[in-house]
């Protein structure tokens, strides 16, 4: 066993010390070198932007794999650790690709002849195995377009380029909260974003729409991103953030242009389940509790970012208490909006009763994201009218861990 840990190192450690002067195109190569000295064979598949197929970085790895239906898909929305065996009789596994909690891919192993595929060391080893290669993924991906390329099946628009460089990741997780967000259509999305980060005990969340479906409205948003970004890092709280974002768009947006974003902002205490939130004329979230709609926070404490001068009165921040395994669904009108080819709503109805039915079915908050905004483009036959975003807040102790693999 100790010989056995050892080659392990050797095979992390080779990784490691290689990639620092590597690009990412160079990784599959280090990957493969140091993945040798155990007996696998290992091939990366990374996740599209919208989320429906699985795509090898090189060629050679075959076919892309199609979430629904293939066990890596199976691997990827269950966050599990599959088993298949090759025509050669040797073990295989397909492995999550795990950024923290945002799924990346997956990563197809072979094993050695005669090797356990349910060794629970092997398949920690695996599994860190997957977790190291997700690092450098990302790493790698803010200074080469090989990953970016590899994630599109179709070519962004300007306004999506700029967004996707905006966001925060996807999905992530800590011993108290859950965060996912989902965003269609991923390729011409302009107008619509999110943002979130968790410090000192609290996190804080946002949901931007800004009017239109253009490279204007996608500057908007990056506008009330920013400054509501740089807001909160300066220690603002809700009020003073939205008004540095009112007079950010004011005093950036073109000279005989009109310009303005919905926003809800909102601050969750870790420790409490004090939700504190300030509505400026977006779409009320949902409170979930135990795959039921409890509550719809439909108070509008002012109007949109950037028309802030439209009333001298304080905006009202409205306090909610949660109580564990809640679930916070926010929204852009692009969802509940969205209109089928027969003119019916895809509505708010709707939506709540999709996310209970994943939620009781136990699938991740990730999964349950992906699933109802494939069933909104569905709803759609595949052609959105309007930009479709969903952010999920869970305050939990639980939750988390159905976000990694069980070993």
């Amino acid at each position: 066993m100790l010989g056995e840990d050892r080659s392990w190192q050797s095979v992390f450690a080779g990784i490691v010390n290689r990639s620092h002067l590597a690009t990412a195109d160079d990784l599959p190569g280090i990957v493969d070198e140091a993945t040798a000295r155990v007996g696998l064979a290992v091939e990366l598949y990374l996740v599209d932007l919208g989320q429906r197929e699985l795509h090898p970085v090189r060629p050679r790895g075959g076919p892309s794999l199609s979430i629904g239906s293939t066990l890596a898909g199976r691997a990827f929305a269950r966050l599990e650790l599959a088993v298949a065996t090759a025509e050669d009789g040797r073990a295989q596994l397909w492995v999550p690709v795990l950024d923290g909690t945002e799924r990346l891919g997956v990563l197809h192993v072979t094993l050695p002849a005669g090797a356990d595929p349910q060794d629970r060391a092997l398949r920690g080893h695996c599994w860190a195995l997957a977790g190291q290669i997700a690092h450098l993924v990302v790493s790698k991906q803010l200074y080469s377009d090989l990953f970016h390329r590899v994630r599109r099946t179709r070519p962004l628009s300007v306004a999506s380029e700029l967004l996707w460089q905006l966001l925060p990741p996807a999905v992530f997780a800590t011993d108290r909260v859950v965060i996912a967000a989902a965003m269609e259509p991923y390729d011409r999305v302009g107008g619509d974003g999110f943002d979130y980060a968790v410090d000192d005990g609290r996190a804080y969340v946002a949901i931007f729409d800004a009017m239109g479906h253009d490279l204007h409205a996608g500057l908007t948003t990056s506008i009330a991103l920013a400054a509501t970004r740089n807001a909160r890092r300066a220690g603002a709280d809700l009020v003073a953030t939205a008004a540095l974002a009112d007079d950010t768009i004011v005093t950036h947006r073109p000279p005989g242009t009109f310009a303005f974003a919905t926003a809800l902002l909102a601050n969750l205490d870790l420790d409490t389940g004090e939700l504190c939130y300030l509505n400026a004329g977006h779409p009320p979230p949902v409170v979930l509790r135990e795959g039921r709609v409890v509550r719809l926070l439909d108070t509008v404490g002012r109007p949109p970012l950037g028309l802030g001068q439209l009333t001298p009165a304080e905006p009202t921040v409205l306090r909610e208490q949660l109580q564990p395994g809640d679930r916070v669904l926010f929204h852009t009108d692009g969802v509940t909006e969205a209109r089928s080819p027969r003119g019916e709503q895809f509505g708010l109805d709707r939506l709540a009763d999709l996310t209970q039915r994943h939620e009781a079915a136990g699938l991740p908050a990730p999964e349950t994201l992906r699933r109802v905004v494939r069933a909104v483009l569905d709803h759609q036959e595949g052609r959105l009218q309007d930009d479709a975003t969903l952010l999920m807040v869970e305050w939990t102790t639980t939750d988390q861990l159905t976000l990694l693999p069980a070993l």
